[in-house]
């Protein structure tokens, strides 16, 4: 295996994909977990599926996955599945197409070849991502590798080989928003996200208040020296200056107008939902008054009120 691609493309890779090849390792694995006997430990399940996004030029986005169905053995592929669903991704995403497949383990194997020759008659040229599922706690990269194909002459015959290629995280707003979601509020020791939450919250609070005391005490330090009680040292009010100067402009029309509109949307919000909550209880009761109602009626020969 090659150090290092040639081909010159650039890769952009979105959390989703990620995501996704996690989400469906953790299902694999938790249903291989479920169906063993107890017995020693077997190896840990590899799964298979296909990456999609678009190439423009020499820049290739992988924006979404879906699951594969491979069979280990005979190394065949469902080729009506991968069809049917492309034809599925084409009504939703016309520029999407199958850009490669993907899997799960700690390195490219020989036997990953076949699937990558396989899907080679939808793309002349797929990319390989594999995801690392292995914890190490020492490592500050993403456990996630790009692979291409290139041909090179090994012995005399020419072969196709696996080469890395380097790539970049590319988000948009919703991606960012549910990658936070996920990194604060899923529990990663078996505490419930509630407790992961608080953790969160307890922690920005803890913050913001030693933000705040060191404020006061720069304000208290500048309140004295603007009163003469201690010495004027110009070095560091250049410093406050510059630090004040680095602070956002929050009284700017644009940001009045951006919060006031912000803060709208969260109070329509809140008032849509109370409505809908007094809509639900107002409901609740007319039923609970029509049934008593209908008793009393059969009884007195009166009709309902509502």
């Amino acid at each position: 295996m090659a150090s290092s691609s040639s081909s010159g493309l650039t890769f952009k890779l979105h959390p989703l994909v990620i995501v996704n090849i996690s989400d469906h390792y953790t299902r694999v694995k938790s249903q291989a977990n479920g169906c063993s006997d107890g017995g020693s430990a077997s190896p840990p399940p590899r799964v298979y599926g296909c990456v999609i996004g678009v190439q423009r030029g020499r820049t290739v986005e992988i924006f979404n996955s879906f699951e594969l169905l491979y069979d280990p053995v005979t190394h065949s592929l469902d080729r009506p599945f991968i069809e049917k669903k492309q034809e599925l991704y084409k009504k939703v995403f016309p520029h999407f197409y199958i850009l490669g497949w993907y899997s799960t383990g700690s390195d490219a194997e020989e036997s990953d070849m076949h699937i990558h020759k396989a899907l080679m008659d939808i793309n002349e040229s797929p990319v390989y991502v594999l995801l690392n599922p292995s914890i190490n706690p020492a490592q500050k990269d993403l456990p996630v590798t790009i692979y291409e194909s290139e041909l090179h002459v090994i012995d005399g015959i020419p072969q196709l080989i696996f080469v890395c290629s380097s790539y970049t995280i590319e988000t948009v707003e919703a991606e960012r928003i549910s990658v936070d979601h996920v990194a604060h509020l899923k529990p990663s020791d078996g505490g419930s996200a509630a407790t992961q939450l608080a953790a969160h919250l307890t922690g920005i609070h803890s913050a913001i208040k030693m933000l705040n005391s060191r404020i006061r005490v720069l304000h208290h330090y500048l309140v004295a020296m603007q009163k003469g009680e201690i010495p004027c040292e110009n070095s560091l009010l250049r410093q406050v200056s510059s630090l004040l100067r680095r602070l956002p402009a929050i009284e700017s029309e644009k940001f009045q107008d951006d919060f006031l509109m912000e803060y709208n949307d969260t109070l329509l919000i809140a008032y849509l939902a109370m409505f809908t909550n007094c809509s639900s209880t107002m409901n609740e009761l007319v039923d609970k008054f029509n049934t008593a109602y209908d008793r009393h009626s059969r009884r007195g020969g009166r009709t309902a009120f509502i």
